[in-house]
Order: C-alpha cells, then structure tokens, then sequence
C-alpha cells in the first residue's frame, strides 16, 4: 500500500477495521444469560481477516 492514504479511503479502512473487533464482553450475558460460557467473538458481526479476505476499499 502507499505511503499516503488518502483520507476517503482511510476512513473506509478504519470502519473494516472496527468491524472485525470482537463483540463487547457484557453482550454475551445480554444474549446468552448468565450461566453460559460463550466467547465474544462468536456473535462479531463481520469476521475478516488480513491475511485471509480482501476489503476492496
């Protein structure tokens, strides 16, 4: 990638980014109740990897 980014495509690359964090720990109690054991990231919205998708942004 460039040196410079430009900011469009700077901001599409920072919303890819965001949407591949996992989910808020407290939205598995939210979800799943107390007695659960389920990890955040398996109700992530988006799951996209670097190394294994392109963003095509």
């Amino acid at each position: 990638m460039a040196r410079y980014k430009h900011p469009a495509k700077k901001k599409r690359l920072i919303k890819k980014a965001s949407q591949t964090r996992w989910a808020p720990f407290w939205t598995v109690f939210k979800k799943y109740g107390k007695g659960r054991k389920v990890h955040p990231s398996r109700h992530t919205a988006v799951k996209r990897s670097w190394k294994r998708t392109n963003t095509k942004a």
